[in-house]
């Protein structure tokens, strides 16, 4: 038996569906974890196809495809590392989410993941059979126990582990990002580490997928809860941790320990990499949005530089007779500091073209929100024809206060390909948006301070007719994020929210437009998972919805 194992844990990012892409990262991490002597090189969760692949796992070429690069890659396993290497692994006609391992050339061991979760963002159990509560594998006189991802976050797997000799866990993961991850793995995840005194090794994939974010933030954890252990956050990492078995247990001699991070930095570099990983895995060269002037667009506008530098981000502010002065001069100096293309196309040619062109049938009634949204949908057209012409992708920058209340244009300003915004509330937006101003990380790519500090603090507007306010239409922000909040992210009663001090009748109108709009929330583009209930993948409520919450009346 051995007294020292060196474990090398490879925080890769993935694009789903790229097998030879992947394994050829795989293969680097490999080439790495030899040359430093590794014992056992660590790769994510469903590393090979990527996380998560959702129905791509039901196609039986794409699941064989991910069993013959596996096989193959095992291979490299004759005079090298040990490798734990997760994939989509159909046995007996059951598809399992499976963990192999790899020695000696070839698969010599094969444990299932017992755990499948079926809330929130994951329906694991729909696509996957779950396995049997999983044995130890034995290495080198070591017996390892390797839970996948959610096997370690329910009860069960890990204590199995160690009524069957286990010594060490070793878990591959592909846990997505929210604001609340960092406590929340290394305190369910600890738990288990206390409650079985075995120290554990945690690897995570990062990357964007489609509305998810992973941010690595990999880590290792002594038998007696101590982190030990600690990869980067929102960027690849790999680190080498030597563990040594004394009297007491293993024992994690050297490995690094960087900061993981946590508040609004996390939120916006979640921002960054979802975008980014939006928009260079699905091929886009360029992305093209709106810039108006006011916060939201601004934050996408600095998101998008950050992400995909100054060259690749197109701005256009598209004016009509509402337009501020102070709009034009604020876009103009964002996207001044922003170091990005810049140009302005006016609308009211195509705005008056429809005007006219409706006259006939809105001949005789008052102006409202149908002139009003005339704009906004020009606005969008325009910005599709050069979406269309010159190929950038357009993206859209509604926050989540406008998305749930329905302030938001269908086909105007909801039109587009993806929206970093899109579970960012708007006192969120200032917040975030203060906080880049006084920051400018090294690894991002954009200028300090980004957004003019106007933008910040006149009162916002969607400037589609004279003098407008969102608070002639909407509550105070702080007012309505709190109501929202309190209907979306924890499920309040009403009258638990009248109970902080809300007007009941602005409440129950709150609620009657979260839910009267959720047609348009599902013709909305993708967006970054931030919290704990983004619209679509979380929150999923019926189009036709009668349910209102008892409003109670005052006696």
């Amino acid at each position: 038996m051995t007294h020292m194992l060196k474990i090398a844990s490879a925080q890769l990012n993935p694009t789903v569906g790229a097998l030879e892409a992947n394994i050829a990262k795989a293969r680097e991490a490999f080439a790495r974890a030899k040359a430093d002597g590794a014992d056992i090189l660590v790769l994510p969760e469903q590393f090979i196809i990527g996380y998560p692949a959702e129905d791509l796992v039901l196609k039986p070429a794409a699941v064989q495809d991910c069993r013959t690069l596996a096989k193959e890659f095992a291979k490299l396993t004759t005079d090298g590392p040990a490798v734990i290497f997760n994939l989509p692994w159909m046995d007996d006609g059951h598809l399992y989410n499976a963990a192999l391992f790899m020695r000696d050339g070839k698969i010599t061991d094969v444990r299932k993941k017992h755990h499948l979760p079926n809330y929130g963002v994951f329906d694991e159990a729909r696509i996957f059979t779950r396995g049997p509560l999983p044995e130890p594998v034995e290495f080198k006189g070591i017996k390892i126990g390797l839970p996948i991802c959610e096997d370690l976050w329910q009860e069960g797997v890990a204590s199995h582990l160690a009524d069957h000799g286990a010594e060490i866990l070793i878990s591959p993961n592909g846990s997505p990002w929210r604001r609340t991850a960092h406590v929340e793995r290394t305190q369910a995840l600890g738990a288990k580490v206390h409650n079985e005194g075995l120290p554990l090794i945690y690897v995570n994939q990062i990357g964007g997928q489609d509305e998810l974010v992973f941010d690595g933030s990999s880590w290792s954890m002594a038998a007696d809860g101590t982190i030990v252990q600690a990869l980067k956050s929102f960027v690849e990492d790999y680190d080498i941790a030597t563990w040594e078995k004394t009297q007491g247990g293993w024992q994690c001699r050297a490995a690094k320990l960087e900061d993981q991070l946590t508040g609004d930095e996390a939120e916006w570099r979640a921002m960054c990499l979802g975008l980014g990983d939006y928009v260079n895995k699905n091929g886009f060269k360029q992305i093209i949005l709106g810039l108006s002037g006011g916060v939201d667009s601004a934050a996408v506008a600095s998101i998008a530089v950050d992400a995909l530098g100054p060259d690749r981000v197109w701005c256009v502010m598209l004016p009509y007779e509402y337009t501020s002065s102070d709009s034009l001069e604020d876009a103009k100096t964002c996207a001044d500091a922003l170091g990005c293309k810049y140009d302005i196309i006016p609308i009211a040619p195509a705005v008056e073209g429809f005007t006219q062109m409706l006259s006939g049938h809105f001949e005789g009634m008052e102006p409202s929100t149908a002139e009003e949204n005339l704009q906004s949908r020009a606005r969008a057209v325009t910005l599709m024809a050069l979406s269309n012409k010159f190929g950038p992708m357009l993206v859209t920058t509604g926050n989540k206060s406008e998305m749930a209340v329905g302030y938001a244009t269908l086909y105007g300003d909801m039109c587009g390909g993806y929206n970093p915004l899109k579970d960012v509330y708007k006192t969120e937006v200032f917040r975030l948006v203060r906080w880049r101003n006084k920051h400018t990380p090294d690894d991002l790519l954009g200028a300090a301070h980004p957004c003019p500090e106007r933008i910040i603090t006149k009162p916002p507007s969607a400037e589609l007719r004279p003098d407008q306010k969102d608070s002639d239409s909407l509550p105070p922000y702080p007012v309505l994020d709190d109501i929202l909040m309190g209907l979306i992210e924890h499920e309040e009663a009403v009258e638990e929210i009248i109970e902080r001090g809300h007007d009941p009748k602005v409440v129950s109108r709150i609620q009657n437009l979260l839910y009267i709009n959720e047609y348009k929330r599902r013709q909305a583009p993708p967006g970054v998972k931030i919290g704990s209930k983004n619209f679509g993948r979380d929150r999923r409520y019926p189009i036709t919805n009668r349910y209102r919450d008892h409003v109670p009346q005052k006696s």
